[in-house]
């Protein structure tokens, strides 16, 4: 059936040449199967130019309710809600047709991971864990490619016309890039688990290990913050996150970056006090105008859990890098024994930290020569 897009006031407020890309843009749409409740909520939303890259990512194909898709997978509705919630994506109303076949499949996993045995509270961590990350990547890969193809002058359908295409030449290349990065993580994760005798008797990992922990942050950040430019302070964090990349070589991880600091761990001491040495150096070789850095590391036994760690060291380690100076590295006694003899050591004080009952001692660790 022909729209009459005029009369539906689906071009009001554009005109001239733009009001006719929007007429082409709603002729392609409707074409394709798009129906005018869609057409009018997108153009109300102002989200006109990014319908076709919804459709891209959504793909060709029927569409389900949330409780098709239970059923197409034989798995109980409430447990795709609770995946979907888990995985942070908001979830839609039962009877709404939003579904699509990779929905269909990604319930199919969810009842296999489960029929193997599973624990299902162990299954909704993960999803958290996979959640989190992923809508990280997707927000960097969103803004490469808008930096990419927006070009001045364009018109909503040059615009839409050009998001959909590279969404759909990146997609495919996007999942081998990700199923990549999980194996080669997980072979190296795996290379370094040690299960012991008291594992095998009992049939579970110990979820505790000892483990260095690091934390390190750009000082002033905050009052940087007051002085630069949105984009500019991103940079910033940008640059840190590629510094603290660059410093994590096996056995050394970098857990995650939080605005102006970064979460490093390693099973050895002396790698991560190396590793802690060479970010605050690279950020004193770094132009005048990057903040300098400081770091604290603490050793001890941790909870790893869903990627992260809990514990003592983790606390520790954050409360030594608040007293750390500008341009230093501060360790506890744990660290400096586990550490070793290859770097030099100098007594920076007993000090009562927030959070512990017993005074820490702490020292500066600088390289030996």
């Amino acid at each position: 059936m022909t729209i009459d897009f005029e009369a539906e006031g689906l071009l009001d407020g554009v005109e001239g040449d733009a009001r006719e890309a929007r007429r082409e843009l709603l002729e392609s749409l409707a074409a394709d199967g798009v129906p005018l409740e869609e057409l009018r909520e997108a153009v109300a939303a102002g989200r006109i130019t990014l319908l076709p890259v919804e459709r891209a990512l959504a793909g060709p194909g029927r569409r389900y309710t949330l409780r098709e898709v239970a059923e197409e997978a034989d798995v109980e509705m409430e447990l795709v809600q609770r995946f979907t919630a888990a995985l942070g994506i908001p979830a839609p109303d039962p009877d709404e047709r939003r579904g699509t076949e990779a929905d269909v499949e990604a319930a199919r996993r969810i009842k296999a991971f489960r029929d193997a045995g599973l624990p299902e509270e162990g299954m909704l961590q993960v999803a958290r864990t996979i959640g989190m990350g992923t809508a990280r990547i997707a927000e960097a890969n969103r803004e490469l490619v808008i930096r990419s193809v927006m070009q001045p002058g364009d018109t909503e359908r040059d615009l839409a016309l050009r998001f959909a295409a590279a969404a759909e030449h990146m997609l495919p290349l996007i999942g081998p890039t990700l199923t990549y990065a999980l194996q080669v993580h997980m072979l190296e994760q795996v290379r370094r688990d040690v299960i012991g005798a008291a594992d095998l008797a009992s049939g579970e990992v110990d979820g505790t290990l000892e483990v260095a922990v690091c934390f390190a942050d750009l000082v002033e950040f905050t009052k940087l913050g007051e002085e630069l430019a949105t984009e500019e302070l991103g940079l910033v964090a940008g640059r840190l996150e590629e510094m603290a990349t660059e410093v994590a070589e096996p056995p050394v991880r970098l857990v995650k970056t939080i605005g102006d600091a970064a979460m490093l761990v390693s099973t050895e001491a002396e790698p991560l006090v190396e590793a802690a040495l060479r970010l605050v150096e690279a950020t004193e070789q770094a132009s005048d105008e990057f903040p300098r850095m400081r770091a604290g590391i603490a050793f001890g036994s941790a909870l790893a859990q869903a990627g992260d760690y809990y514990g003592r060291p983790v606390n520790l380690a954050s409360r030594i890098t608040g007293v750390a100076k500008p341009g230093s590295v501060l360790v506890d006694s744990a660290a400096m024994e586990a550490a070793g003899e290859s770097f030099a050591y100098s007594f920076a004080g007993e000090r009562r930290l927030k959070g512990f009952d017993s005074r820490s001692k702490l020292f500066r660790v600088r390289r030996a020569d």
